[in-house]
């Protein structure tokens, strides 16, 4: 696989449900809402609050450790003249810091990670935002 290049396997395990495998072992199950499994729609918002989540916790906890640290996204799922899509996505963080230096420090930081997340680090939330074709085909008949 190329430099930079990330994947994801998927393979039918059930009638709507599905094991998502990486390159590095690890396993996630998703349904179609079903059961208890992560619908896709609730893996991509998921994936949009990891992402901003590991961005903005590398940048706070340089300078004090969270006692509290909770990302939430939401949408709302859509039917028009595009097909099917989420609106109104949004990501809300709940961080709390240590009464101390360290942590007044952290607190100082947390809107400008959330905002460099946003704007420039966030892979998933970026590629949302800016929007990128996506190519679906069939590589072999049975």
């Amino acid at each position: 696989m190329a430099k930079g290049q990330s994947q994801a396997r998927l393979e039918r395990i059930g009638h709507g449900t599905y094991r998502a495998t990486n390159g590095r072992g690890g396993e996630i199950v998703i349904g179609d809402g079903a059961g208890v499994d992560f619908t896709p729609g609730e893996l991509l918002m998921a994936a949009i609050a990891g992402c901003s989540a590991i961005d903005v916790d590398h940048i706070v906890s340089q300078r004090a450790e969270p006692e509290e640290f909770v990302a939430t996204s939401s949408g709302r799922k859509v039917t028009d003249q595009q097909g099917n899509h989420f609106v109104d996505l949004a990501v809300e963080f709940d961080l709390s810091f240590p009464d101390t230096e360290d942590g007044a420090r952290a607190e100082s930081v947390v809107q400008r990670s959330i905002d460099q997340s946003r704007d420039r680090l966030c892979t998933v939330g970026r590629t949302v935002q800016i929007g990128t074709p996506v190519s679906i085909m069939r590589t072999s008949a049975s």
